[in-house]
């Protein structure tokens, strides 16, 4: 009987470390930023010009903006949870070789941006950029674009304004619902600073909506992204099931690069 409570206990004192230190840690956990000195230089292979917002916090966040010549639209785009524009802004050059102008900020910590980090304040930051898109732009050119942690961004954002379209590659049907498939035996509900619900964001966009997942996402599951569909109530409405797709690799495959040609052609 003693054995049985010593072990009983060491398990409850696992169990009680591992909660505390998910919960100290969550955002070492939920992003992953890479700084780069104020000073450096990027360079891509489409014209760009580098600027800063700075929100009403003091923070200053440091964004790209790729222009066309003659775009056929602009797209907003909010990136993953890794990095910092210099990859970003690479993967941004796919879009403006579709002749659109790209929009892309680098979040609060990640890259030159400043300030700290919460998830208020990355919504509130998202509309700065919507804003500063709209003294260029109408709203029935600008695509919302998000990948990732960048698709909740993205969908709390398309939730408030009314743009041409809300595009979200690997999106999660809430952050709890990805942290379970992880720490499934710890009590997330109550541990996790950081909620993300867009489930229920996306049932207030009135735009339509299109959603790309991998079938073998190995980061946020498939499940995940096909629950959030659910959940969307505009009557314009596709999701392109990627055979196979990975979750960082889906422009690899005919079937998302065609589902985006086809989706950008539908802004004209």
């Amino acid at each position: 009987m003693r054995r049985i409570k010593s072990v009983l206990v060491t398990l409850l004192l696992i169990y009680m470390i591992l909660s505390t230190l998910l919960y100290a840690f969550q955002e070492k956990l939920i992003f992953l930023p890479s700084t780069l000195d104020q000073n450096y230089q990027y360079e891509f292979s489409e014209p760009f010009e580098e600027f800063y917002i700075e929100a009403q916090d003091g923070a200053k966040l440091n964004a790209l903006h790729f222009r066309r010549d003659d775009p056929k639209g602009v797209i907003l785009y909010f990136h993953g949870n890794a990095g910092n524009l210099t990859r970003w802004g690479e993967i941004a050059t796919f879009f403006v070789a579709k002749n659109f102008d790209v929009i892309i900020m680098d979040y609060r910590g990640y890259g030159k941006s400043t300030g700290k980090l919460g998830e208020l304040r990355l919504f509130s930051d998202a509309q700065l950029f919507y804003n500063y898109a709209m003294k260029s732009y109408s709203e029935d050119d600008l695509i919302i674009y998000g990948r990732s942690l960048g698709a909740a961004i993205a969908t709390e954002l398309a939730s408030k304004n009314k743009s041409k379209k809300l595009i979200l590659e690997t999106p999660f049907y809430n952050l709890l619902d990805v942290a379970r498939a992880r720490f499934s035996f710890l009590p997330l509900r109550y541990l996790l600073k950081y909620e993300f619900r867009s489930n229920e964001y996306i049932k207030k966009v009135n735009s339509p909506i299109v959603i790309f997942h991998g079938t073998d996402d190995s980061v946020v599951p498939y499940e995940s992204g096909k629950e959030l569909f659910k959940n969307v109530t505009v009557k314009k409405k596709t999701f392109y099931a990627i055979e196979n797709g990975d979750h960082n690799n889906l422009v690899e495959f005919k079937e998302f690069k065609d589902g985006i040609d086809v989706e950008l052609s539908q802004i004209d």
